[in-house]
């Protein structure tokens, strides 16, 4: 276990201007970190998903100007790509830790897993936390909870709409001392992966 956990000079780096700069600060700074809980977490994933787990880490190659307002690694069945597939996320904002099982706009099949999570939202709001939070956007901060969100209207528009997408999961602070201790961080995000895998095998059996 190498994993140290995020500090202060990781967030700041969202504070940093110009493409170039901003991404050398992320490729020195935090793909490392990504790289090690990698190397703790698909072994993980891949046994409790009776399927082997892949890391990826965002390039962000296709910006040109515009440095990054966040970074992320994820974890996919397939080893060639992460975006088109059911994912685990970990990511910074510069005031946050997201932690997200992710469904994002590029999904082939984003309806048939819509309806088959449509079909079956009394276990998903049952089984998974309240506390835990929903995303419609991954390019925004925005989430609400799983206790307060309209679930059947999210999932409604994850559904209908093109660009639609569905996160799901946890957010920690900047300032919360649990990423600190990456023992500790890393018990959290097993935890909250752990949690999750139900609605990911779920949306794995839609999965093209």
């Amino acid at each position: 276990m190498t994993f140290k956990g995020f500090n202060k000079i990781d967030f700041t780096t969202f504070k940093i201007d110009g493409l170039d700069e901003r991404m050398e600060a992320i490729q020195q700074r935090i793909q490392p970190k990504f790289k090690e809980l990698g190397d703790e977490l698909c072994p993980f994933l891949s046994s409790i998903v009776d399927n082997e787990m892949y890391l990826h880490i965002a390039k962000h190659a296709r910006r040109s100007v515009n440095p990054p307002n966040d970074t992320w690694m994820a974890i996919c069945h397939n080893k060639r790509g992460y975006k088109k597939h059911p994912h685990f996320q970990i990511g910074l904002f510069d005031d946050h830790v997201f932690i997200w099982l992710a469904y994002i706009y590029e999904l082939p099949n984003k309806q048939e897993i819509a309806q088959r999570f449509l079909d079956d939202i009394h276990s998903i709001r049952k089984n998974i936390p309240s506390q835990y939070v929903v995303s419609l956007d991954h390019m925004k901060k925005d989430a609400e909870t799983l206790g307060t969100i309209d679930l059947e209207k999210a999932l409604l528009r994850f559904h209908d709409v093109k660009k639609a997408e569905f996160l799901i999961g946890r957010h920690i602070n900047h300032t919360d001392p649990l990423l600190h201790d990456g023992e500790k961080f890393v018990s959290f995000i097993k935890q909250t992966f752990e949690d999750l895998v139900p609605l990911y095998k779920t949306s794995m059996n839609s999965d093209i």
